[in-house]
């Protein structure tokens, strides 16, 4: 009655939808361990450990993350101490407090936001150039 067809498109609207989910982390809850989610997190508790996230994660004034952070995007306005690996874009609100470790490829500081630590960029190095002197260039 219904074909092989069908129930793949119906998996794959399940899969979709999955991704778009939002969790929330409400003010006066704390997990300690891994949370790993397909769709957008917002914390407005205590996270200790890792929080992974194919989407993107939102921390709250009253947010407070201490461990490993990995996802698409992100938005701090709350207290962060801990590795964060965001593959698109950072934004550090002006109430954020950050110490720690992070690696992005876009970075967006608002004045009044306090960040302490390393920040890369560039998740590629780029090919070292080659130095040829002029002797060398007149031999060829």
């Amino acid at each position: 009655m219904f074909s092989k067809k069908k129930t793949e498109t119906t998996m794959a609207k399940t899969n979709e939808a999955e991704h778009t989910s939002i969790n929330l982390i409400g003010t006066g809850t704390t997990i300690n361990g891994e949370i790993k989610s397909n769709g957008d997190i917002r914390i407005d508790g205590t996270v200790n450990g890792q929080v992974f996230s194919k989407g993107k994660i939102v921390v709250g004034n009253t947010g407070v993350i201490e461990g490993e952070i990995y996802c698409q995007n992100a938005d701090f306005s709350g207290n962060i101490k801990a590795k964060i690996e965001v593959s698109e874009l950072l934004t550090l609100k002006a109430t954020s407090r950050l110490k720690g470790e992070i690696i992005t490829n876009k970075l967006s500081i608002e004045p009044g936001a306090r960040f302490t630590g390393t920040c890369t960029m560039d998740k590629t190095p780029e090919p070292e150039a080659k130095i040829v002197s002029r002797d060398n260039q007149e031999k060829k």
